[in-house]
């Protein structure tokens, strides 16, 4: 059976060094890689298909919508469904081009019933800081996959970096302790894998949960990184029973957003008592989104169509008078200033005056994050 292995990320000489590894070392394997480069120009995307003695095949496939992404999806199933049918290839590497995310390639594989063996970000330590600290647009850096394309390096990088359980490191000259360590605290829960030696090959064909993976990055259940300290890199979680007041939080933004490397996790608005908002910065620019309700405020015959990896969430995190509501973010960079963040965080939220007025009072505070919520 064809089990099929997506290489991603932004480190192209890493990425490349992991096809390279699991060529060699997995009888019966095959790469695809889609270069989405100049697509917009040429109209169509390129595919490649290789194993280990060399290029198999050439071809070009058709954008689709002015979207190389969507080229990609509509173009790599058939190719993928081609392999199987054969019976000849016991592993496809899918080599995802620079700035696509696996999330969205693994559940396209996925939905066509087709086996997952493993997602792979292949990283090069030393290029983390400079890749996080990247806000340019994907557009600006010639790495947009559409025109319509509005993500950042930073936050591009981070969501392929946090989404897979393997992760293959390059061992090269450049990388020192600080950037293992950032690495290792960035995503403490993922199995890394050293390049160009180590054995890629039994974590590609170890299985992958699609669904799983999914809802590990929910913001209401997403295994965040813990406290650490190590090689002048830090990670701090702050964690607090009382919202935000929204007029507060919004004028601190810029300092929260600047004050690491990156930060995520969900946090309360005051005026918003039953939202769950997420939270996600890098490189200095931040995204704050609506995630649905806390399941505080459902009614209980709600909670049946809540997914249980949800509920089981909520259950280790329940306040008797808030439920699940509560603050939860996870700071993580070089030189990081827990006691400014937990005194800057702290000033944010509802003062005992505020907070004893009660939810009704709080309802009626002024709506600072409208616009960033696009209310």
């Amino acid at each position: 059976m064809l089990s099929v292995a997506l290489v991603g990320g932004l480190h192209s000489g890493a990425r490349a060094a992991a096809v390279e590894r699991l060529l060699a070392t997995v009888p019966g394997s095959v790469a695809l890689h889609h270069d989405l480069t100049g697509a917009a120009g040429r109209g169509t995307v390129t595919r490649t298909v290789r194993d280990a003695t060399g290029v198999l095949s050439t071809d070009e496939a058709p954008l689709v919508n002015d979207c190389a992404c969507c080229a990609l999806r509509e173009d790599l199933v058939p190719e993928l469904q081609r392999l199987a049918d054969a019976g000849l290839t016991r592993l496809a590497v899918v080599e995802l081009w620079d700035s696509v995310e696996p999330k969205a390639m693994a559940e396209v594989v996925a939905a066509a019933g087709l086996t997952v063996g493993s997602v792979i970000t292949a990283v090069d330590p030393a290029l983390l800081l400079p890749c996080l600290g990247n806000g340019d647009d994907l557009a600006d850096a010639g790495l947009a996959a559409a025109a319509t394309d509005r993500r950042t390096v930073a936050d591009t990088f981070a969501r392929q970096l946090e989404y897979a359980p393997v992760l293959a490191v390059l061992d090269g000259p450049d990388a020192d302790d600080e950037d293992r360590a950032l690495l290792a605290q960035l995503h403490p829960t993922a199995r890394q894998v050293p390049l160009p030696g180590g054995d890629l090959a039994a974590a590609a064909l170890a299985g992958f949960d699609v669904e799983a993976a999914a809802a590990a990055q929910h913001p209401a259940c997403a295994l965040l990184p813990q406290e650490a300290d190590a090689h002048g890199v830090g990670t701090y979680v702050w964690h607090r029973r009382r919202p935000f007041h929204p007029e507060r939080l919004y004028a601190a933004l810029e300092d929260l957003c600047c004050a690491a490397a990156r930060s995520r996790g969900r946090f309360w608005l005051a005026d918003r008592p039953d939202t769950l908002l997420a939270w996600d910065a890098a490189g200095g620019a931040l995204c704050v989104e609506p995630t649905g309700p806390w399941l505080a405020s459902l009614p209980d015959a709600a909670w049946e169509m809540v997914p249980p990896v949800r509920r089981a969430a909520a259950a280790l995190d329940w306040d008797p008078e808030h439920g699940d509501r509560c603050q939860h973010l996870v700071f993580t960079s070089p030189d990081l200033d827990r006691e400014g963040l937990a005194e800057l965080l702290d000033s944010c939220l509802l003062t005992d005056a505020e907070y004893a007025a009660g939810r009704e009072a709080w309802k009626r505070l002024p709506s600072a994050f409208d616009a960033l919520l696009e209310v």
